[in-house]
């Protein structure tokens, strides 16, 4: 038995598609497992479209399958949307329901939303192509990365691995936050669609009415809204008719709106699943787009740009705080708030970034080591060139001796 996590960026549909019309063809069941009810409609389209014998092949919410299983014929196949899911119980139940299938799992991000590895339900991991390779051959939009932060949400703590909803709501919760939101939309995707991810319902919902009140057209939805309400919030969403969709997580996965040209993040949080999925989900592809994140949380700082190239694996990974940030090379423009790759310039507006220099009062405060004559001012590491400077920002931070030399042949230096 194989037990695959293939993990994309773009095309996850598709790709699932053409899997269970290859095994359906050849006689074979396929059980198809999503962790929402309105997804199944959506992959039933995309299935028959493209060719799946759907008397084969069985699409369900897991719940309702882990129910199910002792009436469900025997799959030769089991696929899994969104597999980091998979861990849960009822995921479990099925697999132990069905010992002899095949299993495929699809994610654009294999690992738990709590940072915890999936190898107890998978044997190999499948890369596929990366986002950046997606941009490029126009299979995803382009995009344009923004960071107005609009509070100071220092201080926060966490529970089960995420910030803990109430302290978010109570530094969210503003009127001035609410309208530096509208004023920041309105200057960086003035009339676009936009998705909007809040840290709560209330949020949402407050959020929405936000909008509304400023003439721009939104609507909150949540997964106790009403079924036909939340069909009909959609639909208007789609036709154009509403501007600005509020949420919280219910349209991180597998959510199409292909026009969509704008996600605003208003949720902190610490899972890079949820960071990924959120901030790329307006980056569909349509010819011409460009498409903008407008991050009011700083998410960009914990985990760099949605694109950047990441090592994955399915063993649990937590890498320490002091690992992630010397790794994440990342620039935020004072003046424009464009939030991109480590430059001297911004490539937005074209503000340069000044070299630091400090006052002699400053210098003995800090500490700071002196090479070749010129103080250095070792705010990251990232502004170090030299191995020497690497060394010396080391030690002042107190790192151990090999870290500079890590470092160092890690960026080329050496």
């Amino acid at each position: 038995m194989y037990r695959f996590t293939l993990r994309l960026s773009g095309g996850k549909s598709v790709i699932a598609a053409e899997m269970a019309r290859a095994a359906t063809a050849k006689g074979n069941r396929v059980l198809y497992i999503v962790h929402r009810q309105e997804l199944c409609e959506q992959i039933r389209q995309t299935f028959t479209w493209w060719g799946v014998d759907m008397d084969l092949c069985r699409i369900g919410m897991v719940q309702t399958i882990c129910r199910r299983t002792a009436k469900i014929h025997p799959p030769r196949l089991i696929i899994i949307d969104e597999s980091h899911h998979a861990l849960a119980r009822s995921y479990r139940k099925i697999f132990e329901a069905f010992p002899e299938a095949q299993r495929v799992g699809i994610t654009a991000t294999p690992c738990r939303l709590n940072g915890g590895g999936l190898g107890d339900v998978n044997d190999k991991l499948v890369i596929g192509v990366s986002a950046k390779w997606l941009i490029e051959n126009n299979y995803l939009a382009p995009y344009e990365y923004y960071a107005p932060t609009v509070a100071d949400l220092t201080g926060l703590h966490t529970q089960h691995g995420e910030y803990v909803t109430e302290e978010v709501m109570k530094k969210l919760n503003k009127q001035a936050i609410y309208g530096d939101v509208i004023n920041y939309y309105r200057q960086l995707s003035d009339g676009k669609q936009a998705i909007c991810y809040c840290a709560s319902i209330e949020h949402s919902k407050a959020m929405a009415e936000q909008f509304n009140a400023a003439g721009i057209s939104a609507a909150h939805i949540d997964g106790e809204t009403p079924k036909a309400e939340r069909a009909e919030i959609v639909n208007r969403f789609k036709s154009g008719d509403i501007l600005i969709l509020c949420n919280v997580d219910l349209i991180s996965e597998g959510f199409d709106v292909p026009d969509c040209n704008t996600a605003i993040l208003l949720r902190p949080t610490k899972s890079l699943t949820l960071y990924i999925q959120q901030s790329m989900r307006c980056m569909r592809y349509k010819p011409g787009k460009t498409a903008v994140i407008i991050d009011h949380v700083g998410n960009y700082a914990r985990f760099g740009l949605p694109d950047m190239d990441r090592e994955w694996d399915l063993a649990p990974k937590k890498p320490s705080k002091k690992k992630q940030e010397s790794e994440i090379k990342i620039r935020q423009c004072p003046h424009c708030f464009f939030t991109h790759e480590w430059e001297p310039v911004c490539p937005k507006c074209g503000y340069v970034y000044p070299v630091k220099e400090r006052t002699l009062e400053e210098i003995k405060t800090a500490h700071l080591e002196q090479i070749k004559g010129i103080v250095l001012d070792y705010t990251t590491p990232n502004e170090c060139q030299t191995l020497q400077e690497l060394q010396a920002y080391a030690k002042n931070q107190g790192y151990k001796p090999g870290w500079a030399f890590y470092q160092a042949k890690r960026r080329g230096i050496i």
